[in-house]
C-alpha cells in the first residue's frame, strides 16, 4: 500500500518545498504556480484516477459474465495513465485490478509477459494485450444496455 502513494507523495513534497521557498524568498507567483504544477502531477499518479480495483479473480469472473475486457495496472505507469484518460467514462466499464495490491494479478500479467509485469495488459477476447491502443481497447467493450 505504501508505494502506491510513493509517488504522488514525492511529487506534493518536491512541490510544497519549492513552493515554500519560493513564498519565503518574496515570490508567491511562482509559489502558486509550482503548486499549480505538482498537485496535478500527484494526483494523476495516484490510484484516484482509475476506477475502483478489483481482484483478479472477481475481475476475469465479472469479465465472463459481462464481456467487458479485464485491465491490469499500476499506479504511477505513464502507459496506464495515457490508457486511463484516452478511455474517459468508459474506463469505467472495464475491470481494473492493480498489481500492486493484488498478487494474482501480478503474476496473470507475470505468465503472459515472459516473466516481467509490463503494464496495462488488457485481456479481452481470452487474449492478452500488452499496451493496446484505447481506440481498440473501447471497440473490445460490450455495446451499452
Amino acid at each position: 500500500m505504501i508505494r502506491v502513494w510513493s509517488l504522488p507523495t514525492l511529487f506534493l513534497l518536491i512541490g510544497a518545498c519549492a513552493a515554500m521557498r519560493s513564498a519565503l524568498g518574496d515570490d508567491p507567483v511562482m509559489a502558486a504556480v509550482l503548486l499549480a504544477l505538482f498537485v496535478p502531477l500527484a494526483v494523476l499518479h495516484s490510484p484516484l484516477i482509475f476506477p475502483r480495483p478489483v481482484p483478479a479473480a472477481e475481475a476475469r469472473r465479472r469479465s465472463m459474465a459481462d464481456g467487458a475486457p479485464v485491465v491490469y495496472w499500476r499506479p504511477g505507469c505513464t502507459y496506464c495513465i495515457r490508457l486511463r484518460l484516452r478511455l474517459g467514462r468508459d474506463a469505467a466499464r472495464l475491470h481494473w485490478v492493480n498489481i500492486w495490491r493484488d498478487p494474482a494479478g501480478a503474476a496473470a500479467v507475470r505468465a503472459v509477459t515472459g516473466g516481467d509485469e509490463t503494464v496495462p495488459t488488457v485481456v479481452g477476447a481470452d487474449r492478452p494485450y500488452i499496451n493496446p491502443d484505447p481506440a481498440w481497447v473501447r471497440r473490445q467493450l460490450p455495446p451499452r444496455a
